[in-house]
């Protein structure tokens, strides 16, 4: 197991590792400055869905207790597990959860075609996915120190679930995080051909070729662009959307150490433009981070207050698009990870996102943790 010192470590120099994928770092969510006060959670459940996706949003409640918990996210996972008929293709950072290793048994069960990739790290770590390969599914690892960090799944060839959710407890109910579940056969190639790679071809990294069939997909008129890091150079697309911006940039940001990103936020911001964020709390207050340059300049930016983690990696930009995966803003997720995003051009989307941004926002109110 990775001890909690040598994460933060990665996250100081900006490497751009999940932390709400330790479990081991839930142990310490109650260090100050946090308040020690039960909070009434901000979250809603209600969420906007269509023919051809559906929105899923985590509610953590702290303390986080059992009773208390809200399994929203990971009912709607297991119901799109138990749904497949023909295959799940899954590249997933972390898996610790039996409820998923269960119904990942049930689909293998009646001939669902089941493989994975995964983090080797985690692949060592977890009774999960240990117990995933002793049932007969194959994983395949990727051996290097950067991180397989995608968290995607694609559903009988029609379908894709990602996002900033790991398959884990503290994901699911301690730290704030989104998925998206698009039925498309051309996303789904896309994905399928990126899960390819790394399945068959065992090519991560900056070992991955530029090969994605449809970087771009439209469905009922909303205009998806996918990219894969580091082969598609994802942060120079996050860049040239935000440089786009007319209006308003808003942004969630677990890790955020990205110099050309945040430089982009500086200039719109002395453009005129509204940009407004919310760091995860943690690791912002290191050297590498944006959050100090940002505040500088008198930015809208705060340190948030879930006394757990804040995970989503996610920019609104004139509420109307909105980039999400698995991507933080670093170096290494856009140099070194193997990673994925969407950027999505849809206002009710985007509504639904700038609706969590306003959530995330309020709670640091809420604790007082306002910097």
């Amino acid at each position: 197991m990775k001890s909690v010192l040598i994460i933060w470590v990665l996250i100081a120099i900006g490497i751009g590792i999940s932390a709400c994928d330790a479990e081991t770092l839930s142990n310490i969510a109650t260090i100050e400055p946090f308040s020690t006060t039960p909070t009434k959670t901000l979250y809603q459940t209600t969420l906007p869905s269509s023919d051809w996706y559906q929105l899923y949003f985590t509610s953590p409640q702290y303390p986080d207790e059992p009773n208390t918990r809200v399994r929203e996210i990971l009912n709607a996972l297991i119901r799109v597990i138990d749904s497949a008929q023909e295959s799940l293709d899954i590249a997933i950072y972390e898996l610790n959860l039996d409820e998923i290793g269960d119904a990942l048994l049930r689909a293998k069960a009646r001939g669902v075609q089941v493989r994975m990739v995964t983090d080797s790290d985690s692949l060592s770590e977890y009774e999960t996915l240990i117990t995933l390969k002793k049932e007969g599914i194959p994983i395949v690892p990727d051996k290097r120190n950067p991180l397989m960090h995608n968290k995607f799944m694609v559903v009988d060839n029609k379908a894709v679930w990602t996002g900033s959710y790991n398959w884990t407890s503290s994901c699911t109910f301690r730290n704030n995080n989104n998925a998206i579940y698009i039925r498309s056969v051309e996303l789904a190639k896309s994905y399928r051909a990126e899960f390819e790679e790394m399945f068959t071809n065992k090519q991560f990294g900056p070992f991955s070729p530029e090969r994605t069939p449809y970087p771009e997909v439209i469905i009922e008129g909303t205009r998806i662009q996918i990219c894969f890091a580091p082969e598609d150079k994802c942060g120079n697309k996050i860049v040239s959307a935000l440089q786009k911006a007319k209006i308003s940039i808003h942004f969630m940001a677990f890790s955020f150490t990205h110099d050309y990103i945040g430089k982009t936020l500086e200039k719109q911001i002395k453009s005129g433009l509204e940009v407004s964020g919310v760091f995860e709390q943690r690791g912002s207050e290191t050297d590498e981070s944006e959050y100090a340059i940002l505040k500088m300049i008198k930015a809208d930016v705060l340190r948030d207050g879930n006394p757990y983690i804040m995970h989503h990696k996610v920019f609104i930009i004139d509420e109307k698009i909105v980039i999400l995966g698995s991507f933080n803003f670093s170096k290494n997720a856009d140099t070194s990870n193997d990673e994925n995003l969407l950027i999505i051009h849809n206002a009710e989307i985007a509504k639904r996102f700038l609706t969590e941004y306003e959530l995330v926002y309020q709670q640091v109110a809420q604790t007082k943790n306002r910097y």
